[in-house]
């Protein structure tokens, strides 16, 4: 799969990504941000799932029909955490990811979200 790790979601996810076998653009060494917006864009455009702990996006995605290709947000989870969790997600959810859900994690739970 491809991703585009938000600078918050470190720089471990990311390369633990790649080193999984993934297509991954790490953002952690990018000068500036761009911002919400356009982060969403550029994953879109280069059809790539953001992976991200910020929560704006999904106000972006939900409220204001940004365009994505496909979302995973992981406010609620400590660095020591996100690799286990990203493989359980990528493990029962990949097809989900492949037809550009939006994925939440809340603690133990983990909400799948798709377009109609």
């Amino acid at each position: 799969m491809r991703f585009l790790v938000d600078r918050c979601a470190g720089r471990r996810l990311a390369r633990w990504l790649t080193e999984t076998g993934h297509d991954v653009v790490d953002l952690s060494d990018a000068p500036a941000d761009p911002g919400d917006a356009n982060l969403l864009a550029r994953s879109a455009e280069e059809g790539r799932i953001l992976v991200t702990i910020d929560t704006d996006f999904g106000r972006l995605v939900f409220h204001h029909g940004a365009a994505h290709a496909g979302l995973i947000r992981l406010p609620d989870v400590p660095p020591k955490g996100r690799m286990t969790l990203m493989q359980r997600i990528l493990d029962q959810h990949s097809d989900a990811l492949e037809r550009r859900a939006v994925v939440t994690v809340r603690g133990d739970r983990i909400r799948i979200s798709e377009r109609d």
